[in-house]
Formats: structure tokens, C-alpha cells, sequence
């Protein structure tokens, strides 16, 4: 109970009350037992000063100096205060603290002194302040003294400050030291009644982390008679409950788990807490995580996706069988999945089953299937309209005009290339994916391929005055590939970097080997591509450019070609490139 932070904030809690209390009742006591003495110096000065006024009124009319002196100087003695006889019009007669008048007679007017004033003006005053002759802090009653109405003279008297603070002090010595009591012992009265609250709750707390270890056989005893105990009798009741409930699960768990680890479609079972029991190797395959660490969390963060965890609440909670589909980002592509959660029966409902079809190819195909769609359309529309135009065009009437029907008929042709050349791309890219392709696969020297590959298209590049090079040339090297289809794939790269380098500029092209694989790489001068298209150049009918590229009459499909011929012939391609500096196309093969 010790390390219970409940307990010791509820203990401090009190002691800061109590303390609080404590404080507010020793100052307020302090300040009105120091105003109290106060008070009883006011009445000790008033009733001294009245003594000195009856004493020394006589002596103060007749003048009589020496005697006045001598009996102030007495009086002072003898009561331990300080008493001053001040005339009407401000002088001082005598001083207790004078040794003689002519100390006296040294001493400053005193008209100007607020207990003087206040004397005069209402008979009495009282004052705290620091006394100009003594240059020590006193406390002043002055007294009017009157013959037959009329004022004579002041009787004051004074005492220090110090004693009065002294006393003071005393005083609330004693009183705080009464506060300090009181403070402790209601500290040690609120420990012990907080304790006796917090061992329940403690010992409850310890049951349910015993549960939540796994050890559901724990029980509790707390002897109050109150709520407390209402809920230790609850919790074993429960804890009792969910014993018996997971045993059942628990007896048919190892019958399951060869059924349920042997299907392709994803299973999870959760508890009432929507904790995970079980989990086979489909669900941990597509949810990211492995079945045997997953059992005992919950199944939010195991799976990490609040629709499925929200989906098995609300069957928990509805005892229906709920039906979603979620999707998760995965390392390099999206999975989705169709999941079935069903509740298990019984009251309350133990727990959940939840069934996953895994349905991230079928996306992926209907994905592609759109795509392919789509951009077949578009990019057969887009030549067979401009054939329709210059065929109507020509119709009605261009065809007279010799040389106009001659253009038309050119931009007719240059179209119908242009279709022709799109189909037979995709029909080669068909035959690549299906296997229907096939390939003479051996060894063909990169030198020769590379060799005929410039030879076809110098013409196009000089042209643009884009000088093609081999630099620097490299031992012969043998790939295993198909002539032709190595021949096609260098076709594409350099067709693609003479379109897209501007006049002037330069293509290399660079080979070399290692142990296994052979390096084969076309660098342009050319426009580059920006890094959030690289990614997706081999992608069919991907431009990064639309427009640019159907004026330079590309089809689309070039880029994919590679790549499909390449990973026909067991390679790779890459590309790297840097915008206005121009693009890497690599090519990885295996040596013959």
C-alpha cells in the first residue's frame, strides 16, 4: 500500500487541506491576538498617562520645572515607560528619558507629532512611529491635560515597540506550535483512514493485474460490508466466469489449430476483451505480423486498422455477424481484404472469429484491366480520329485540291503507322506476359547487338546532329538473351533517348561484366525525367510528358517492353535521372 500512488495522493491531498487550514488559522489567530496586545497597551498607556495627568497637573500650572522633571523621571522608573510632558504650544517640559532640563530643552518642538495633534484636537491620540530623539520605534498614547476646561499641557506616554513585538512573538509561538499539533495529528488520523480505503482498492488491483497476466484462477477477499466489498464479491464472480469460458476455448484451441493454420484464407480468434486466442500464419501474412507474438494483445494492436477493431466491438456488442472490406499499406504495394467477423455463441459472448479473403490480386487485376482499358481507348481513339477528320475533310472536297489531299493523305498514312505500330506493341507485349513469346534463348554478344542497334538508327540521330558513341568500349561480353529481343530492347532505349534529347546533344552507351551479371547502359544528354515519374516509367502507356510525347509518336508501350523482355531473359532494368541533365537506362543480364 506504501507504493500505491492512489494512497499517497489522497494523503497528500489531506495533509495539503489540513496544512492550508492550519496556516490560515495561525495567521488569522496571530493577527488578532497581536491586534489584542495592542489593544491592552493602549489601555496600559492610557490608564499610565492618566495616572501621570492627575500626578503632575498641579506642577504643570504652577511652572514648577525641577519638580516635573523629577517626578516624570520617577514615574518612568517605576512603571518602565517612557513619559514626556509637552506644553499647548508644542514644548517640551520634561522627559522621562532626559537626565536633566537642560537635556530637555534640547529636544525638538512637538506640535507636529500626530499624537500631540491628535490630543489636543479630541483630548486624546494615539501614534507608532520612530522617535526622533531616541531614533528607536515606540508605540504613544498622549493625554490632554485641562484646568476648568481649559488645556494646559500633554501627558504622553510610551512604550517600545520591542516589548511589543516581543509578546507578540511569544504569542504566536505558542500558537503555531498549537497549529503544528493539530496538523499532525490530523495527518496521522487521515493516513490511517485513507489506508483503510486504499487496502480494498489495492487489493483489487493486484487481482485484476493477476488476471491480466493470465492467472484467472485468482481470487479476492475484502472483509468491508460496504460497496468495496459488493466489488471484490463481483470480480471473483467474473473472474470465475471467465475462467470457465476460456477453458472451453482453450479445449478445442489444439483440434483448431491444424484445421485453421492449414487454410489460405486468414483466421483470427479474440476474446470478450477482444484479446487475440488464435491467429494462423494467412492473417499474420497479410496483417504484417506473426501469429505466435500476436496471442494475448488486443487485437488493435496486432492488426493496427480501427475499422476491424470497431467492426469486432460492434459484433461483441450486437451479437450479428459483421462483413467489410479493409485495405493496409504495404511494403510496396496495397493489400486489401473481405472479412468476415462472426460472434461465438454463448451469453455473454465470448468472442469473435474473424474469416479474411485476401483479395489484393483481384484489385490489382481490376486495376490493370481499368487501366489497360482506358489508355487502349484513348490511344487508339485518338489516330483513328484523326483519320475519320482527313478522310471527311478529303470527302468533301480537299481531294480537288491536289496538293491539300496530298498532305491529308500523308497525315492519314503517318496515323495509320502510328496505329499500326501501337498494335503490333501490344500485341508483343500480350504474347510477352501470356508466354506465348518465344524465345531463342542463348548466347549473344552485347558488342554486336549494341553495333547493329547504332547502325539502325544513326540516320534518325544525325538528323538531330546527336552524336552516338561507345565509350569507353568494353571487353566482348556474351549475355544469355534472345538476339532479337536484346535487339528490341536497345531499339526502345536509344529510339527514346534520340526523341527526347534535344540537337546537339550526346547517347552513350556503356557495357561491363562481373561474375554473374552483365551492366548495359544508355545515358542521353536529354531532358531528364523528375523523380516522381521514375517510378512509374515502365509502366504501360505511362508518359511523363502526354503531349510531347505522341508529337514525337511514341506509343507508350516502349518502356514496359523492356522491362518485360528483360525479366523474360532472367534480368532487370533501372533508370536514374536528373531533370534537364538527362536519364540512365541499366540493364541487368545474366553472362552466357
Amino acid at each position: 500500500m506504501l507504493f500505491s500512488r492512489l494512497f499517497w495522493k489522497l494523503v497528500l491531498a489531506c495533509a495539503g487541506l489540513n496544512l492550508a487550514a492550519a496556516v490560515i488559522f495561525g495567521i488569522i489567530v496571530s493577527g488578532w491576538q497581536e491586534a489584542q496586545i495592542i489593544e491592552q497597551v493602549d489601555e496600559r498607556l492610557h490608564d499610565a498617562a492618566l495616572l501621570a495627568r492627575g500626578q503632575l497637573a498641579d506642577l504643570m500650572q504652577a511652572g514648577r520645572s525641577d519638580e516635573l522633571q523629577s517626578k516624570v523621571r520617577q514615574l518612568g522608573e517605576e512603571t518602565g515607560l517612557r513619559f514626556t510632558l509637552v506644553a499647548t504650544d508644542g514644548s517640551v517640559l520634561a522627559d522621562s528619558e532626559k537626565e536633566s532640563l537642560a537635556a530637555v530643552a534640547t529636544m525638538q518642538n512637538h506640535r507636529d507629532r500626530p499624537e500631540i495633534i491628535h490630543a489636543l484636537a479630541r483630548g486624546e491620540g494615539v501614534a507608532q512611529r520612530t522617535s526622533a530623539t531616541l531614533n528607536k520605534p515606540y508605540h504613544y498614547f498622549a493625554l490632554r491635560a485641562e484646568d476648568d476646561g481649559r488645556p494646559v499641557g500633554i501627558v504622553r506616554a510610551a512604550v517600545t515597540t520591542a516589548s511589543i513585538q516581543a509578546q507578540a512573538r511569544a504569542v504566536r509561538r505558542i500558537i503555531w506550535g498549537l497549529a503544528g499539533l493539530v496538523f499532525l495529528c490530523v495527518f496521522v488520523l487521515s493516513y490511517w483512514l485513507v489506508g483503510h480505503i486504499i487496502y480494498p482498492v489495492a487489493t483489487l488491483t493486484e487481482a485484476a493485474e493477476a488476471i491480466a497476466d493470465g492467472d484467472y484462477t485468482h481470487r479476492i477477499y475484502v472483509p468491508n460490508r460496504d460497496e468495496l466489498g459488493m466489488l471484490a464479491s463481483s470480480f471473483n464472480r467474473m473472474s470465475q466466469e471467465l475462467d470457465a469460458r476460456l477453458t472451453q476455448l482453450s479445449q478445442s484451441h489444439d483440434r483448431q489449430a491444424t484445421v485453421l493454420g492449414g487454410m489460405i484464407e486468414g483466421v483470427i480468434a479474440v476474446d470478450h476483451r477482444q484479446r487475440v486466442v488464435f491467429a494462423n500464419t494467412a492473417a499474420g501474412r497479410l496483417f504484417g505480423f506473426r501469429p505466435p507474438a500476436a496471442e494475448g494483445r488486443t487485437l488493435l494492436e496486432v492488426v493496427r486498422n480501427h475499422e476491424l477493431d470497431h467492426a469486432v466491438s460492434m459484433a461483441i456488442s450486437t451479437r450479428q455477424p459483421q462483413r467489410l472490406e479493409t485495405f493496409r499499406e504495404g511494403a510496396e504495394k496495397q493489400l486489401s481484404a473481405i472479412v468476415q467477423a462472426t460472434p461465438l455463441p454463448g451469453d455473454p459472448c465470448p468472442g469473435v472469429v474473424l474469416v479474411m479473403h485476401d483479395t489484393t490480386e483481384l484489385r490489382r487485376l481490376e486495376s490493370l484491366r481499368r487501366d489497360f482499358v482506358a489508355n487502349v481507348s484513348h490511344e487508339l481513339k485518338t489516330p483513328l480520329t484523326s483519320i475519320k477528320a482527313y478522310a471527311e475533310t478529303l470527302r468533301r472536297g480537299a481531294m480537288d485540291d491536289r496538293e491539300a489531299a496530298v498532305q491529308f493523305l500523308a497525315r492519314i498514312e503517318e496515323q495509320a503507322d502510328r496505329l499500326h505500330h501501337l498494335i503490333l506493341d501490344m500485341l508483343m507485349l500480350a504474347r510477352i506476359e501470356s508466354d506465348q513469346q518465344g524465345f531463342d534463348i542463348g548466347a549473344v554478344s552485347v558488342a554486336e547487338a549494341v553495333a547493329q542497334c547504332l547502325e539502325g538508327h544513326r540516320p534518325a540521330a544525325e538528323a538531330k546532329h546527336i552524336s552516338l558513341s561507345i565509350v569507353p568500349a568494353q571487353p566482348e561480353c556474351f549475355v544469355r538473351a534472345d538476339k532479337e529481343g536484346l535487339r528490341e530492347i536497345l531499339d526502345n532505349l536509344v529510339d527514346n533517348a534520340i526523341k527526347y534529347t534535344p540537337a546537339g546533344g550526346q547517347i552513350t552507351i556503356r557495357w561491363s561484366a562481373d561474375q554473374v551479371l552483365a551492366r548495359i547502359e544508355v545515358e542521353d544528354t536529354g531532358i531528364g525525367i523528375q523523380a516522381d515519374h521514375l517510378s512509374r516509367v515502365f509502366e504501360r502507356f505511362y508518359r511523363v510528358d502526354r503531349a510531347r510525347s505522341r508529337k514525337l509518336g511514341g506509343t507508350g508501350l516502349g518502356l514496359s517492353i523492356v522491362k518485360h523482355l528483360a525479366q523474360s531473359f532472367g534480368g532487370s532494368v533501372a533508370v536514374s535521372s536528373e531533370t534537364g541533365r538527362g536519364s540512365t537506362f541499366t540493364v541487368h543480364l545474366l553472362l552466357a
